[in-house]
């Protein structure tokens, strides 16, 4: 067996009131895949931040070659042969995608920046990761998915000898991810030690060596790639958990959702379907295809150029974000921190956001009956915290996810749009989500779903609409879809039949 390029021994790191590492050990070697598994909170992101240099640990050390080193910033991570890419983008939105990929690094002719040699090195890392985009284009006008591709190629600039990646695939279709295995594997033929963090566990066979799974900031075990789901699982969580996709079937009621020919120039056309009092329709198709536009449209965020949408048989105004509150509809966005969360605030009033108008009597907030409905739904939904004072920050990727959801069931929405609903969050959160999906259905609530992940909307739906290039192209109920009957739809060409 080699010696470990990088072996961390012992390391503890403590916040007020939480343990978040209690003696985690890790060795990593080099020309291998080692995936990092864990439930959100058990450790994961505390353990990356200190070996890139955002943390220092409390006790333990780590070791380079054999030889103890400290990381006491980005710097020192950086001068080790250390890089990171986080699940949150570090790009400069103003900037092109060239001045990011040589930020901090820009080369120079005669004193001032060498603009035509920053772009062809930004060509070549692009071609890397077979990413086509003009080098000198701004990094806001950029998707999620190929921002991440351009967070990869920044990697690939330092010449790495450990590359870390927290959730590479999140946000990425199955073709991108098929190109993203590609460079993971020929960076692991070129000898480099890569740390692969993920919550698809289907990855984990095709894409790892070996796994050190995380449990209450505890490392509790390594084990081989190709260990049964089922066992990592066990392993992540502490137990067995039974079903991944818990969904029974509801009784139907009456259409609570309705949209008829939604249309916005360049984005989508045409765009008719309901929702019933009791069901889940799935809203499947890969990245670009308009899910994400429809949804905002339909709940007032975003303008849209025809078309109407009725909730409960109410006609709403279109780009009204209040009167489609008003109507009982609610909307878990895809950015849950950019776009659902306070972050700075506490979880008490971030699950009080939705009520908060209607707490108001005469410039004053009945904060006492905020708090105390804050504390029920907290309760209700198994939020992990310390308070309701606690900063929303600070928890899990799934406990964030619950206080983005509870304070829509705190408004008492009686139509939910989940926009992929369960991004970034572990297993056991999953299924706990999933769960509450059932809750809110049995109880006669409307769940429109927009998810990347497959198996997913094929779980957890009654019915799935399928989108491409802006149109819904199919229709399948949840007895008759398969993976492939849904990517068939799609990859449908409607290239022409889009609205200009």
């Amino acid at each position: 067996m080699s010696e470990a390029t990088l072996r961390a021994e012992g390391l503890t790191k403590s916040f007020p009131g939480v343990r978040a590492l209690d003696g985690v050990d890790l060795s990593l070697r080099a020309g291998e895949v080692h995936v990092l598994l864990g439930e959100n909170g058990a450790g994961k992101s505390t353990l990356i931040k200190i070996l890139s240099g955002a943390y220092r640990p409390d006790e333990g050390r780590v070791l380079m070659d054999g030889r103890p080193v400290e990381i006491r910033d980005a710097g020192d991570a950086r001068r080790l042969g250390i890089s990171t890419i986080y699940q949150e983008f570090n790009l400069v939105p103003d900037l092109s995608v060239a001045e990011n990929l040589s930020l901090g690094r820009l080369p120079r002719r005669f004193g001032l920046v060498d603009t035509a040699a920053m772009q062809r090195r930004a060509r070549e890392l692009l071609e890397r990761v077979d990413v086509r985009v003009d080098p000198r284009t701004p990094v806001r006008r950029l998707g999620i998915a190929r921002m991440q591709m351009v967070e990869i190629a920044k990697a690939l600039s330092l010449d790495a000898r450990v590359l870390i990646m927290d959730e590479p695939t999140a946000v990425l279709t199955t073709g991108e991810v098929g190109k993203l295995f590609a460079i993971v594997r020929r960076l692991r033929d070129e000898g480099v030690a890569i740390v692969f963090i993920t919550h698809h566990l289907e990855e984990i066979a095709e894409i790892g060596d070996r796994v050190t799974v995380l449990r209450d900031g505890r490392s509790v075990a390594e084990v081989p790639a190709g260990t049964p789901q089922d066992e990592l699982v066990r392993l992540m969580v502490g137990r067995p958990v039974d079903q991944q996709f818990p969904r029974r079937p509801a009784e139907l009621g009456e259409p609570l959702l309705s949209v008829r020919g939604l249309t916005r120039r360049g984005a989508f056309d045409d765009v008719s379907f309901e929702v019933r009092a009791g069901e889940v329709v799935g809203l499947a198709g890969l990245v670009g295809a308009g899910r994400t536009e429809v949804a905002r449209a339909v709940f007032g965020a975003d303008r849209y150029d025809a078309g109407e949408v009725f909730v409960r048989g109410r006609r709403l105004p279109p780009h009204d974000v209040h009167a489609a509150m008003e109507a009982g509809l609610g909307l878990v966005p895809e950015d849950r921190k950019g776009q659902g969360l306070v972050l700075g605030a506490g979880i008490g009033e971030n699950l009080g956001l939705v009520t908060l108008r209607d707490a108001t009597r005469a410039g004053f907030v009945d904060l006492k009956g905020q708090r105390t409905a804050a504390a029920r739904v907290a309760e209700q939904l198994g939020i992990r915290m310390t308070g309701l004072d606690q900063e929303v920050r600070t928890l899990s990727g799934g406990n964030q996810q619950k206080v983005v959801i509870g304070k829509w069931l705190a408004a008492q929405a009686g139509v939910l749009i989940l926009d992929e609903p369960t991004r970034g969050v572990d297993v056991a959160a999953k299924v706990e989500i999933y769960q509450l999906v059932n809750a809110l259905t049995d109880s006669g609530h409307a769940v429109l779903m927009i998810s990347s992940d497959l198996p997913e909307v094929l779980g957890m739906s009654d019915r799935i609409l399928v989108m491409a290039r802006g149109r819904l192209v199919g229709e399948l109920r949840a007895d008759e879809a398969t993976q492939d009957g849904v990517m068939a739809l799609a990859v449908t060409d409607v290239a022409g039949s889009r609205a200009e």
